[in-house]
């Protein structure tokens, strides 16, 4: 008995309470400080199956491709990321499905602060904050190279900044559509680097990635627009109430402090579509710069073959000589008299 209690508090979420619904009682769950040792232990599940992934499937195509140190770093990366990011898509999509906070916009933010949560609301921050903070003991592991660290530094803390704060916040039906569109959106990026290291002439994914990167970023900004600018505002309650998880809904009262919230919410999502917009020229530069160089060559090419061709048609010399196709001398030869 005393064994089962501990496991249960690694293995299975902790504060369920019974909640009374117009559909009857419901067993949902709300946080504490024993998530942390829930957290941990799937720290080490998240750890375990990095491990699987590059194991039996990463380790086995990088002996077929022969990639530098470079590519193989990179190969890595997207491959773990590929596999994150298409087992979270299909994982959110059915819990915004199942708790209809796609069919009910006004979920969102009706009835916050969102203090209970379903179980497989709470079991999926849960092991996101749990992938994400295991994630930094595996630049240890994966010899990531110095150069690439702060960039996975800054990705890792954005991530858990989003993650954690969605959750501490009592935001977590926001934070799953955010989540939902920028995993879905990374999930592209990172499948298209993998087609592009079997094949570089294969870049079509890249294109793809672009058309559902830009189509995430307008929906993201949509939807802050609508929960911060007309959602929040119209929360019945408006009073500051740590104790029940109202934080600062009534912050969005005053007019100025949400104007500034969506003007700096506006600013962000804009360095990112102008980070976009230089890689994908940069990109095309790239591109037309290769195939301005392959015509170059390919011109080059045609150039040396028609000189050859003139070259036997017309002779050449040899030895000061004149000489035919054939070797011989183009000159006629005089005939001996008998």
């Amino acid at each position: 008995q005393v064994t089962a209690k501990t496991a249960f508090l690694f293995i299975l979420p902790q504060y369920n309470v019974s909640v009374t619904t117009a559909d009857g009682e419901l067993v949902q769950y709300h946080y504490g400080l024993k998530d942390l040792v829930t957290i941990l232990f799937y720290i080490f599940i998240a750890i375990i199956l990095h491990a699987v992934v590059q194991e039996y499937a990463l380790d086995k195509i990088n002996r077929r491709l022969h990639l530098s140190k470079v590519k193989h770093s990179k190969f890595n990366e997207s491959g773990q990321l590929v596999a994150f990011h298409l087992t979270s898509v299909i994982w959110c999509l059915y819990v915004v499905v199942t708790e209809g906070y796609i069919s009910n916009p006004r979920s969102l933010w009706e009835n916050y602060p969102h203090v209970y949560l379903p179980y497989q609301v709470k079991f999926f921050y849960l092991c996101q904050l749990a992938y994400w903070l295991h994630a930094l003991p595996e630049l240890y592991f994966q010899k990531v190279r110095k150069e690439e660290i702060p960039r996975q530094l800054r990705c890792i803390a954005l991530y858990l900044l989003h993650i954690a704060g969605a959750y501490l916040l009592n935001l977590t039906r926001l934070g799953l559509i955010l989540l939902l569109l920028q995993y879905l959106a990374e999930f592209f990026f990172h499948m298209a680097r993998l087609v592009y290291f079997t094949d570089e002439n294969n870049e079509k994914l890249f294109n793809v990635w672009a058309v559902v990167f830009v189509v995430t970023r307008l929906f993201t900004l949509t939807l802050y627009i609508l929960v911060i600018g007309f959602g929040l505002p119209r929360v019945e309650s408006q009073a500051l109430d740590p104790e029940r998880g109202n934080f600062f809904s009534f912050l969005f009262n005053n007019i100025l402090f949400r104007m500034s919230v969506l003007l700096l919410v506006c600013l962000f999502q804009a360095s990112v579509m102008w980070r976009f917009i230089h890689f994908q020229l940069r990109r095309w530069r790239e591109y037309w710069n290769e195939q301005s160089s392959r015509k170059r060559a390919a011109a080059a090419a045609g150039t040396r073959q028609q000189t050859k061709l003139l070259k036997r048609d017309s002779g050449y010399h040899e030895n000061g000589v004149v000489k035919a196709e054939n070797g011989t001398s183009p000159r006629t030869k005089k005939l001996k008299s008998p």
